[in-house]
């Protein structure tokens, strides 16, 4: 597989320069005395959509031919993609369409309503999914942009470890959600070329645990339908983000659904921010692996802050 260069993500850097923030790092002298370990973290909850997704699927569409714009785009998501894919394309000026599962949050469907995309529910199964998009695409022939499993999209994505990278100095580690691997494919690819030192490990509900396996296996292996209180991570690997991840990602940490939601807990009340669960599943992994990450300096990438305030899981 030839991955993006230096010069690719340099581009994508630049085309999505306009369209979203430069998020802030911060640190909790709190949450780092737990974990025995330096924690830097990249705040992507502050990010446009509220979360990384934003990086990605603007370096798609502000991809496109123009031609392929005028077909307008389509992808299926849970909610965060798809925000950012709608609002990507009012961006641009063109239509999008974005398939959703049934039980998707209700702040994220109507945030994706917010942005002007069309929204056709599916049941809440991969094979859903992808059955209902493709009867999307066959009717418009609009540009499926893949949630991750998409060169430009991944290239976006490893934006938000370059600049990670730029802003603090010696990490040892950059850990990060993993669902479909869009993300920490990107946390990968921006590693190798700027800084290969580094390891990468990723965080991941055990009850959505296809990477978990697929490294402990060697082969790939797949979610369906499973139930997670991290909606954004139910997603199983892709043909270009498997490769990625089995050979540049040094671990992959499973965590329980009460660690998930100690740890989302864990930021609000310390560090007075909101994250959503799935982006709470990196900080769960540290805590729960603390022996791996102790003495080390180790950058958290916190995906996203999209929560359904009428639903937290602590109430």
């Amino acid at each position: 597989m030839n991955l993006p260069t230096e010069t690719d993500l340099a581009s994508a850097r630049e085309r999505i320069a306009p369209w979203i923030h430069r998020t802030p790092v911060l640190t909790c002298d709190t949450l780092s005395h737990m974990a025995d370990a330096s924690l830097f973290f990249k705040c992507e909850n502050f990010q446009k959509t509220g979360a990384f997704k934003a990086r990605g699927a603007t370096n798609a569409v502000m991809s496109l031919s123009e031609a392929e714009a005028l077909r307008g785009v389509a992808t299926h998501s849970s909610g965060n993609h798809g925000q950012a894919l709608a609002r990507a394309a009012a961006c641009r000026g063109i239509a999008a369409t974005v398939v959703m599962p049934e039980s998707a949050p209700r702040p994220k469907i109507e945030a994706v309503r917010h942005y002007g995309a069309d929204i056709v529910f599916c049941k809440p199964t991969n094979a859903a999914r992808e059955e209902t998009l493709n009867a999307v695409i066959a009717k418009s022939g609009a540009e499926f942009v893949p949630p991750y499993n998409d060169m430009r999209v991944i290239t976006g994505q490893a934006s938000c470890a370059a600049e990670l990278l730029e802003d603090v100095s010696e990490l040892d580690t950059i850990i990060a959600p993993i669902g479909g691997g869009g993300l920490i494919s990107g946390t990968a690819i921006a590693c190798i070329h700027y800084a290969p030192h580094i390891s990468v490990y990723a965080g991941e509900p055990a009850a959505a645990d296809d990477a978990f396996r697929s490294l402990g296996t060697g082969t790939q292996q797949y979610n369906d339908a499973p139930d997670t209180i991290a909606d954004g991570l139910k997603a199983s690997l892709g043909d270009l983000t498997w490769p990625i991840v089995r050979d540049h990602v040094a671990g992959i940490v499973p965590v329980d659904e009460q660690e998930i939601v100690s740890a989302m807990r864990l930021v609000w009340q310390r560090m007075k921010i909101i994250i959503e669960p799935s982006c709470a599943v990196a900080l769960a992994a540290i805590l729960t692996a603390k022996p791996q990450f102790a003495g080390q300096r180790v950058g958290v990438i916190l995906t996203g802050g999209n929560v359904d305030l009428d639903k937290l899981p602590w109430s």
